[in-house]
């Protein structure tokens, strides 16, 4: 099963043979390099997906992912040992689609790259996880939950796609507000944990031990939903 071609860029050959092994179980046909010229030489092969360092030998992954997007829309994730959010979303605001800080987790990461080829492909309306168990159908409008249909609010139904899309990642409250509002505003972390407990009630077989969004405490929230296989 081949489910498409992934460059990896990454000079610390551990991480990159890592990656590439669980990539490659996942039915990926996958490419490494691990310097900055090599990655851009490589581009001219097509890739579905580009996994990028940003600390590299010779060049700043910021300026390849740069000289990426002046001619390409490819899907691309950054990997970061930088925590600070403003430098996360500096590297999203140059044109990466999601970001992973390092250390990370093959596993997540898997996931990430998965879940961001169902949004970038958008042939396929709805996404599943859990075998099947909820199943969030984007252009339908439409959450069932073994095969019934749920009632969201539009604005549940937003937070629940920016969560269920990106799974593993944990989002600040006052990133969630941003998602489904656009902007900040007083009172946030009420108005978000009142949406979640709704979501909860609606989703999940027990919303004191969710088997879909995970309270980070202090932090935030993230889906913990296994995806299906497409």
């Amino acid at each position: 099963m081949n489910k498409g071609g992934i460059l990896v860029v990454e000079d610390e050959s551990k991480i990159a043979a890592i990656v590439k092994a669980y990539l490659e179980k996942e039915g990926f046909r996958v490419t490494v390099a691990n310097t900055g010229q090599k990655a851009i030489s490589a581009l001219k092969d097509g890739f579905d997906l580009i996994i990028l360092d940003l600390m590299l030998p010779d060049m700043d992954g910021e300026d390849i992912c740069r000289t990426i997007r002046a001619d390409s829309d490819v899907p691309i994730i950054m990997l970061t040992a930088k925590v600070e959010e403003e430098e996360r979303i500096k590297g999203l605001g140059i044109g990466a689609d999601d970001y992973v800080v390092k250390p990370f987790s093959p596993r997540e990461l898997v996931a990430r790259v998965n879940a961001l080829l169902r949004r970038s492909k958008g042939t396929k309306g709805s996404i599943s996880f859990n075998k099947g168990d909820l199943v969030i159908d984007s252009s339908r409008f439409e959450i069932t939950k073994n095969n019934v249909p749920l009632v969201l609010t539009p604005t549940e139904f937003k937070l629940l796609q920016c969560l269920a899309e990106r799974p593993g990642q944990i989002f600040s409250r006052l990133q969630l507000v941003n998602v489904i509002l656009g902007y900040d505003f007083e009172g946030y972390d009420r108005t978000i944990d009142a949406h979640i407990k709704n979501i909860r009630h609606k989703i999940e077989e027990d919303p004191r031990n969710p088997s879909y969004i995970k309270t980070v405490y202090g932090v935030g929230y993230r889906f913990i939903g296994q995806p299906d296989e497409d």
